[in-house]
């Protein structure tokens, strides 16, 4: 099973890193489910993503129930929706267009109803 975990986690970690260049390929899901399949299968692999010095303070900050901080947020739904836009320009099939809007809906809706919120301290 660690074999298992360990690829899939290796997998979507590769995902992520490329959801950073290409538009609706995400991101944080991908890392996310890295850090999760890491933790259970490899401490050394959680431990190595958890302190990258790219995306290792977002994912132990959410992680730890702290959230996304409101200009993390407002800039992921910027790019997020930037990127669909020009998507949706793209194509020529109305059912593609549809399923964009819808992805980016859901999306924004998980991100804002349901991903914490970090305070900034002063």
């Amino acid at each position: 099973m660690k074999i298992i975990l360990n690829s899939i986690g290796i997998l979507a970690v590769i995902l992520g890193v490329l959801g950073i260049f290409l538009p609706l390929l995400p991101t944080t899901p991908f890392l996310l489910l890295a850090s999760a399949c890491f933790a259970r299968a490899s401490p050394r692999l959680h431990h190595w993503l958890q302190t990258n010095r790219v995306f290792g303070k977002y994912l132990r900050d959410y992680e730890n129930g702290h959230g996304i901080p409101l200009r993390g947020k407002v800039w992921i739904l910027i790019f997020m929706w930037g990127s669909m836009s020009y998507s949706i320009w793209r194509t020529d099939h109305l059912w593609v267009r549809l399923l964009i809007v819808l992805i980016g809906i859901c999306v924004t809706i998980y991100l804002t109803r349901f991903v914490p919120t970090m305070r900034v301290k002063k």
